[in-house]
């Protein structure tokens, strides 16, 4: 399994859909902040819009652009120009998902199936659901916002293809539309974390990592064999590199060192073992590098936050689970 792949497995954030917003003219609607373990995003199908932030400046969107809240964060929705919202919205139902419109209620009818033309934006709104622990080696590393821009001239033919099959999809409501749109929204994040990656002067962090290809190599190493004792000697040898160069072009890429990274991929993997296996936590310890449970629950508490036990107990949306 390639460490991308890998990486989403250990995340297993599962896509769903929320509703599609169609709006004319000036519109602002807002988005309160999510519950941790709850990434909402939004792609724009046809149109234009802005996305602000409370901490942010403006990010502008167009047909085709992705844009993803790894933790939440609150933000709005407006038109480019920053009108003043008017009229009403509404909500309806086109059979295939809730529809929030604005144009619907100005033409005082009904928000149906047939009002998806004459909009200025067309907007699908879904949202990410992951596991907080597992998830943080891949989703904590991103920035917040998350904006990769697939449907320009620049963007990948299946990337292309991918958005015009969501767009087709959503607009004709045929069985099994919703099932296949939500399948899509996670191959679309995938391409999305891909694309990012590839960008020229990515922020560091994993993406940037995955996009080196000497220091994948390693990377891939680290979580193929958590519970071998690396040195950073041992891993230079996999990116061939010396000691001191591979040390410090890991510190560039990834915003941390190498010994810290590992402990972070030690702990994601201890997060997905103790989720997914009945294994106790000194045998999860093992498997991921640690040589007696004492050390390995202090290691786990001071980075997840919890004991390996009541990690174990948490319900799967990341809220803290009844004391037993």
């Amino acid at each position: 399994m390639d460490t991308l792949s890998r990486l989403l497995d250990l995340a297993r954030p599962q896509a769903s859909l929320d509703l599609r917003c169609l709006l004319s003219g000036a519109f602002d609607v807002d988005h309160a902040p999510m519950e941790a373990g709850i990434a909402p995003f939004h792609l724009v199908l046809e149109g234009e819009c802005v996305i602000e932030t409370a901490d942010g400046g403006p990010v502008p969107l167009r047909a085709g652009d992705f844009v993803l809240f790894p933790r939440g964060t609150a933000h709005r929705v407006r038109d480019t120009k920053r009108g003043t919202s008017t009229a009403p919205l509404v909500t309806g139902h086109d059979g295939l998902l809730p529809i929030k419109s604005n144009h619907a209620a100005a033409a005082g009818q009904p928000p149906a199936g047939e009002l998806l033309n004459g909009a200025d934006l067309d907007l699908l709104c879904g949202r990410f659901v992951y596991t907080p622990g597992s998830s943080a080696l891949l989703l904590n590393a991103l920035p917040d916002p998350f904006r990769v821009s697939l449907g320009g001239a620049h963007a990948l033919g299946p990337l292309q293809a991918l958005i015009g099959l969501m767009r087709d999809e959503a607009g004709q409501r045929r069985p099994g539309a919703l099932a296949i749109v939500t399948a899509l929204s996670q191959a679309l994040f995938t391409m999305a974390l891909r694309v990012h990656g590839d960008e020229a002067g990515s922020a560091p962090g994993m993406l940037a990592l995955l996009a080196d290809a000497r220091l994948a190599a390693s990377v891939q190493g680290m979580l193929a064999a958590p519970e071998r004792p690396w040195t950073i000697a041992e891993l230079g040898e996999l990116a061939a590199m010396s000691r001191a160069t591979y040390a410090r072009r890991f510190n560039e890429r990834a915003g941390m060192t190498v010994m810290d990274f590992l402990t972070q991929i030690r702990m994601t993997i201890a997060c997905d073992l103790l989720r997914r296996t009945q294994r106790s936590a000194a045998e999860v310890g093992e498997a991921v590098g640690y040589q007696s449970e004492a050390a390995f629950g202090k290691a786990f508490q001071q980075h997840v936050g919890v004991t390996p036990g009541r990690y174990r107990r948490l319900p799967h949306n990341g809220a803290p689970a009844a004391a037993a």
